[in-house]
């Protein structure tokens, strides 16, 4: 009679953890680049009353009598479909078209993966995020200035070679002195100069991951690479696999609220029935200590 009573408080904690999940996806239902999540259950453990019997020659076989002490969390997994595009008219805001994750430092010096491209430039020349943190690419600049090369008399970016160098902050220097900033599907980043000529400042790569079931949730919109992640890969955008950037709009949430709704129903219930187990077993609790009376 007890192990009904612990299946009970074990099925009303599963309960309680999967609608903490879904009160997070209808929170952020309207937060830009998010991803919604599932919680899934998964029996705990069995108490075996009675081994399988093998047939033999005068007797047939019998099962194993089992009784199960109720259910827990087994995954609360991230769902990483693609949503859709929400324009924003701003032109430092950008979409991923397909799969891949922009890098940022924060103010610790790790490195984070996103999906908001919610970006902008701050008075030194920073690319930056709404958070603060720097986006990882190339500038115009030193160690971590973009390649270039020659083509029918024009210097333009190089980008297979710039791909080949680690990228750094994107810190753009003399950024006062450049006009109509823009950034192109293909991660490049132009600008008008003094001579109101059209040159390529940085670039913004698009990393994807092996594994991005495996990413961490950090809070902010941010991922770091968890064990199981793999090592992410730098691609220019639209290529190896990644989405082209789309700018002037950010990714929509992906949370989908009739589906929310369905689920939040579903596990009031279930709550409800669990709830119902312990009421029930101790109504029979009583009724046991009542035989003395």
């Amino acid at each position: 009679m007890m192990k009904a009573l612990y299946s009970g408080v074990s099925g009303m904690r599963s309960h309680q953890t999967k609608m903490d999940v879904i009160g997070n996806n209808i929170a952020n239902v309207n937060t830009y680049g998010f991803k919604t999540q599932r919680a899934t259950f998964r029996d705990v453990y069995y108490q075996t009353l009675k081994n399988p019997g093998a047939p033999g020659d005068d007797r047939g076989g019998t099962n194993a009598s089992q009784v199960g002490y109720g259910a827990q969390i087994g995954s609360i997994d991230t769902i990483h479909t693609i949503s859709g595009y929400s324009p924003t008219s701003k032109g430092t805001d950008i979409y991923i078209n397909g799969d891949g994750y922009l890098a940022v430092k924060n103010s610790s010096g790790e490195t984070l993966y996103t999906r908001l491209g919610a970006l902008n430039f701050d008075e030194s020349g920073n690319l930056v995020d709404v958070n603060g943190s720097r986006v990882v690419g190339w500038d115009n600049e030193g160690s971590n200035a973009i390649k270039t090369k020659t083509e029918d008399g024009n210097t333009v970016i190089d980008l297979e070679n710039t791909l080949k160098t680690d990228p750094d902050v994107i810190s753009i220097k003399d950024y006062d002195k450049y006009n109509n900033i823009t950034i192109n599907s293909d991660g490049t980043i132009t600008a008008v100069d003094e001579n109101d000529k059209i040159v390529t400042i940085g670039a913004i790569p698009v990393f994807k991951i092996p594994n991005q079931d495996a990413l961490v949730l950090e809070g902010n919109s941010y991922y770091s690479s968890g064990n199981n992640a793999g090592t992410p890969i730098i691609n220019i955008p639209g290529a190896g696999g990644t989405g082209a950037l789309v700018t002037g709009g950010l990714e929509m949430s992906n949370v989908d609220l009739a589906n929310e709704f369905s689920d939040m129903i579903i596990t009031q219930r279930g709550f409800q029935a669990n709830t119902k187990i312990i009421s029930v077993v101790d109504q029979m609790l009583e009724e046991l200590v009542n035989l003395k009376r």
